[in-house]
């Protein structure tokens, strides 16, 4: 089985730190920019509801089911972390296979473009396939999360089909879910894709 335990991943434009209840501040801040949470189609936190939402992950990381991760840009003065721009997950973590998911992502609106959500992904992709040796990762969002939809494809990512009224949203509303996969054998092109479309962002 493997041991999915916390850790800070370093790229070009982020770090991914382990969430912490100290990041509730920055955390905030990040989701008011560009009011996140209004996008009924999404999952983001309201400010009021963050302390809610970082316990609810760290629970979770405590099952075994989720290693949740602050985003944070690189300084460039430094060099080291900087902002925090918002949070991503490793969930519906399988240690026994292993698999997981990458989802409950969100990134502050004025990183979008930055660099930043592809440098993010090739982090954790990089480790769950090259450290953690996943056969497989998860992505999952809304069937009306166009936008979301285009950004995992754009990874490489295959769609694996459509969940059916399979979960319900914030407003009670029944969600369908569509289900996309990047498979080990898959990881080489994917990861040449990420790196180019980094090295264009430079």
């Amino acid at each position: 089985m493997t041991s999915i335990k916390p850790i800070t991943l370093t790229g070009s434009y982020v770090v991914l730190e382990p969430l912490r209840r100290d990041h509730h501040d920055g955390l905030v801040a990040a989701v008011r920019d560009g009011e996140l949470w209004r996008l009924w189609y999404t999952g983001v936190p309201a400010p009021e509801q963050m302390a809610a939402e970082i316990d609810r992950r760290l629970a979770l990381q405590a099952q075994g089911s989720m290693l949740p991760f602050t985003t944070r840009l690189i300084d460039p003065g430094t060099g080291g972390p900087g902002k925090v721009i918002g949070m991503t997950t490793y969930m519906n973590i399988d240690a026994a296979t292993p698999r997981l998911e990458i989802g409950s992502t969100w990134n502050s609106a004025s990183s979008h473009g930055s660099g930043s959500n592809p440098d993010s992904k090739l982090l954790l992709l990089t480790h769950a396939f090259e450290a953690l040796g996943c056969p497989a990762v998860e992505f999952r969002t809304h069937w009306l999360n166009h936008q979301s939809r285009e950004a995992i494809a754009r990874l490489g990512a295959k769609q694996d089909g459509v969940l059916r009224s399979h979960t319900r949203s914030g407003d009670g509303a029944l969600r369908d879910t569509v289900v996309f996969s990047i498979l080990e054998h898959e990881w080489p092109m994917v990861r040449n894709a990420l790196e180019f479309r980094l090295a264009r962002q430079r």
